[in-house]
């Protein structure tokens, strides 16, 4: 009995030692105990077997306690709503070090019991916040204090993330902040969005998302929980940019692109990639611009002079983008070739002439405006265009006939240039596009060796001749076709033709030689040690003034037997240039009937040698038409031949399935109309005939 009464005196006087503690500790008040005597004596109880009863009398204080310190209107809501969760914390913290050794036995041992420190949240939670009215002037404080940060004032965060805090270690966070802070912040940037669209440029507005976005993710870092960033973002995401896309590239794009604005193009891909769609709706809007801008350069006539350059520079500018701003994405790389490739070839024809003339004036002698390398960078460049045309046979006929002047008049640059051109072209487009193109090289230097013969030839002769005669062998299947031209040519040049043609044929018996006169250049010899780099017609008409002191132009026209046009601007080239050899009378930049003409005795020139610009040699307006109808002929003979050659492999075949067949094989593009004349013409010549009861249906006639 005095055993019994003595444990029950010594557990009520521990019990009472430990409550007076916890009050000590709950109203701030020193307590008068050692805390190494209170962790003992709780030690000591558990001993004695008495844990469920100090658990739940210790329950019963710590809840008390926080029911009395419900009342919280008084003060500043926030710092002080700050002040007792800080303080119901640190009270927490002593009470469960006083009470450790019941937490790690009991409470551990009993599952369904919380801990000490939980028992504390959950008092706080279950008395304080769970409070409707104080948990609504709680989460209204926070947002009232975040609206305050957004619109540009500086406010104390870690008190908000003391709070925001206290509600996640609560378990409140998501249920009565983090929805109100969402629907909150929906509505500003929504409002937001619309004001801003209207009242600011593009750039300016790009930026000011960027800063939104930046700011958001701060104030997640700073005291926001990290469980609110993805649905924060992609609310500030959809209402600024996701609710504008169209607005913002209708608006801003093309400002962008013709500025070259690389800073806000590179920011523009950042943000639309954010948002779902995003990027889709910029490529279909970034392949529109480069269309319509595209198409103005090929389909403005006025433009034609500087359409190569100015495709070339576009080209370089959308790769810039393309690769700095774009990242390199090969969605938008394949949109900017469909793009070219369409805008391209709204125009046939000229963007294929005007890229194989460009190709020729940088090729052509006297092009100093690039060293090697850049050259063969320009050619690259070049390439590119030329393989978003679908006209390549276009190209290549004047190709051809410039190539023919820079060979034959010696004016091309370098032969390593013009070898590597033709080498990028076979790697395009095959051998076959090349062929006649490399026979005509060939032609250059089997023409050479013939002419070391030749000279040896000469010089067994018995009378030798003092003019030095270069013949070039052109075999007419490689070349451009001329027309023949009759001339009257100096007994001296007509022998020598003789004796050449005489040298050549005994050497290749059975070929027939046809001299063109219009591609013919001489240098003669002046009065005064002064050569002159001429053409023949220029040299005919030089030579009368070697019997002569002045001719009228009908003179000039019977004793040469140049044509009228030609002999014009033979005149032209000679009395009305920077090098005037002759004088005509009555002066004037246009040479006409009537006109008389003189040699200038009176001729200066700085230069031994002076190079009297060829205005024949310069392309007009009849051969650019000639040109362009031979290409059409070949097309027609190609389709000719690619109709034959499937009937013949089908036999039998319907319209439709040869139509289809021939946009496959041919290479060019090609018109329905145009492919029904030359099935019709095929059918004329017996090489096809109509089914007798299906109209519609063809056979090949063997």
């Amino acid at each position: 009995k005095l055993l019994v009464e003595t444990f029950y005196n010594y557990t009520e006087d521990t019990w009472l030692k430990l409550r007076d503690a916890v009050g000590a500790i709950q109203n701030s008040t020193s307590i008068k105990y050692n805390l190494e005597e209170l962790y003992q004596a709780v030690e000591n109880l558990c001993s004695y077997k008495v844990s469920p009863t100090l658990y739940k009398q210790l329950r019963q204080v710590c809840e008390d306690h926080v029911q009395l310190t419900e009342s919280l209107d008084n003060l500043s809501f926030l710092k002080r709503m700050n002040r007792c969760w800080q303080d119901h914390c640190r009270q927490t913290i002593m009470i469960r070090s006083i009470f450790l050794f019941l937490d790690r036995t009991y409470v551990l041992q009993n599952s369904l019991l919380p801990s000490i420190w939980d028992t504390g949240l959950e008092l706080f939670r279950t008395h304080i916040v769970s409070d409707s009215a104080v948990q609504k002037r709680t989460v209204d404080g926070i947002l009232e204090q975040i609206e305050l940060e957004r619109s540009g004032e500086t406010i104390d965060r870690s008190l908000l993330r003391s709070l925001l805090g206290m509600l996640s270690d609560l378990q409140v966070y998501k249920d009565s902040f983090e929805e109100r802070f969402l629907t909150e912040t929906n509505r500003l940037y929504a409002a937001e969005g619309q004001r801003l669209m209207q009242e600011r440029d593009v750039p300016e507005y790009l930026h000011h998302v960027a800063r939104r976005l930046e700011e958001e993710n701060d104030r997640i870092m700073s005291y926001l929980d990290q469980s609110t960033q993805k649905p924060l973002v992609s609310c500030v995401e959809k209402q600024l940019l996701g609710e504008h896309m169209t607005a913002i590239l209708q608006k801003g794009l093309s400002i962008l692109l013709d500025g070259n604005r690389v800073t806000e193009l590179t920011l523009l891909y950042l943000l639309f990639s954010k948002v779902k769609g995003g990027l889709l709706t910029l490529l279909q809007f970034w392949r529109d611009y480069i269309k319509s801008f595209g198409g103005e350069i090929v389909c403005s006539p006025e433009k034609d002079k500087d359409m190569v350059q100015d495709l070339l520079d576009f080209k370089d500018k959308m790769d810039n983008v393309a690769q700095s701003c774009f990242t390199r994405n090969e969605g938008f790389i394949n949109a900017m070739k469909e793009a070219f490739e369409t805008f391209i070839n709204k125009r046939p024809n000229k963007p294929a002439e005007l890229i194989a003339k460009y190709v020729d004036s940088k090729l052509r002698a006297g092009n100093k405006e690039a060293t090697e390398e850049e050259l063969e960078r320009i050619l690259d460049k070049i390439m590119i265009i030329f393989r978003f045309i679908h006209g390549k046979d276009v190209f290549e006929a004047f190709y051809k006939k410039d190539l023919a002047k820079r060979l034959l008049v010696g004016k091309s640059a370098s032969v390593d240039a013009e070898k590597s051109m033709l080498s990028k072209l076979k790697h395009e487009c095959g051998a076959a596009f090349t062929s006649k193109l490399e026979g005509m090289f060939k032609d250059m230097e089997l023409s050479k060796d013939i002419m070391i013969q030749f000279k040896q030839y000469i010089q067994n002769q018995s009378e030798p001749s003092n003019i030095e005669l270069t013949v070039n062998i052109l075999t007419m299947g490689y070349w451009p076709s001329y027309i023949p031209m009759e001339v009257h040519l100096p007994p001296e040049m007509v022998k020598l033709q003789e004796v050449f043609k005489l040298f050549y044929l005994g050497k290749h018996s059975g070929r027939k030689l046809q001299w063109q006169p219009t591609l013919g250049h001489a240098v003669l010899k002046g009065r005064g040690k002064k050569e002159l780099q001429v053409s023949l017609f220029q040299t005919l008409v030089l030579l009368m003034f070697n019997e002569g002191e002045e001719f009228s132009i009908e003179e000039i026209r019977t004793a040469t037997g140049i044509e009228e046009g030609e002999l014009k601007r033979t005149l032209q080239s000679l009395a009305c240039g920077k090098a005037r050899v002759l004088n005509k009378n009555p002066r004037g930049k246009d040479v006409e009937d009537g006109d008389r003409f003189n040699f200038n005795n009176d001729f200066k020139h700085k230069l031994f040698r002076i190079k009297i610009n060829q205005i024949q040699m310069k392309e007009t307006v009849e051969e650019q038409v000639s040109t362009t109808e031979r290409v059409f002929q070949d097309r027609q003979y190609q389709i000719d031949a690619a109709v034959v050659r499937i009937m013949k492999m089908r036999k039998t075949l319907s319209h439709n399935l040869l139509v289809s067949e021939l946009y496959n094989q041919l290479k060019f593009p090609v018109k329905p109309g145009d492919l029904k004349k030359r099935i019709e013409s095929l059918i004329d010549r017996d090489y096809m005939e109509r089914d007798k009861e299906t109209p519609n249906q063809y056979h090949y006639v063997a």
